[in-house]
């Protein structure tokens, strides 16, 4: 195979979480120039349907799904009429998350659990739904979206801090069971990117500066530099390669 020809992601079929905003559509519409077509999910139509559109520019199939990730029990309905109306999905990037900046002395049972089973527990099992697919026939590939906080301690982020985290431990755990049946789990990690989730961290200045102060690179990432580990980590160019987190920081985590 060519270098090139590695990284074509052309045929197959991709379903991104959190797709109508952020990371998620700047991973989305990446994996629609490597030549995917997508499922872009979200609760937000509007958004949603942009996203179709910006993808359906570049000349690639796209349709919008309403998926709420703390609704499991709709997870394999969804995935059904995906195969059945779409194609079957070769492709999944557990995207959606949740956060709010909360002192722990303030946060409650019901934050912990919204925060919990969107980033967690919706993560899982909707890799469990699409891997129903995937795994009998032999091939796909996943990638969970884990954070610094799966490997360092932030303050104020302890619910989506423990999410992350348990994140990292399902992409190991899934990557040894499903590896010998064709289907590779892997994640990356994110650094510090401004966005509507984050964008409580970037109001306040002396956070912001002393943040960018700890990035060896000296800046905050753009949403354009995620999109290329996904593509890899999702293509041929990674064929033997399961289980695995990639930083995404700047080298943040390096120089811990």
């Amino acid at each position: 195979m060519t270098a090139a020809s590695l990284f074509d992601l052309s045929g197959r079929i991709a379903l991104v979480t959190g797709a109508s905003r952020g990371l998620g559509r700047s991973i989305a519409l990446g994996l629609a120039e490597a030549g995917a077509d997508l499922v872009v999910a979200g609760r937000d139509a509007a958004a949603l349907a942009d996203t179709v559109s910006a993808i359906e520019a570049m000349e690639r199939r796209a349709r919008p799904l309403s998926l709420d990730l703390r609704d499991v029990a709709a997870f394999d309905a969804a995935v059904a009429d995906i195969s059945a109306t779409f194609g079957p999905l070769d492709i999944l990037v557990n995207n959606a998350g949740m956060e709010s900046v909360r002192a722990s002395t303030e946060v409650t049972p019901d934050l912990w659990d919204a925060i919990v089973d969107t980033n967690l527990k919706g993560a899982f099992f909707l890799s469990q739904a699409v891997a129903r697919s995937m795994l009998p026939r032999g091939a796909g590939a996943i990638v969970n979206l884990c954070s610094l906080t799966s490997f360092v301690g932030i303050p104020t982020a302890v619910p989506y801090g423990a999410s992350k985290t348990g994140l990292l431990g399902v992409t190991r755990a899934l990557s040894a069971e499903w590896a010998g049946q064709g289907v590779r789990v892997n994640a990356i990690a994110p650094g510090y990117f401004r966005t509507a989730m984050t964008e409580a961290f970037y109001q306040d200045d002396t956070w912001e500066t002393a943040m960018r102060a700890k990035i060896p690179m000296g800046r905050f990432g753009t949403l354009d530099e995620v999109r290329g580990a996904v593509i890899f980590l999702v293509s041929d160019a990674s064929a033997y390669i399961t289980g695995q987190c990639l930083g995404i920081d700047g080298g943040f985590l390096a120089s811990v």
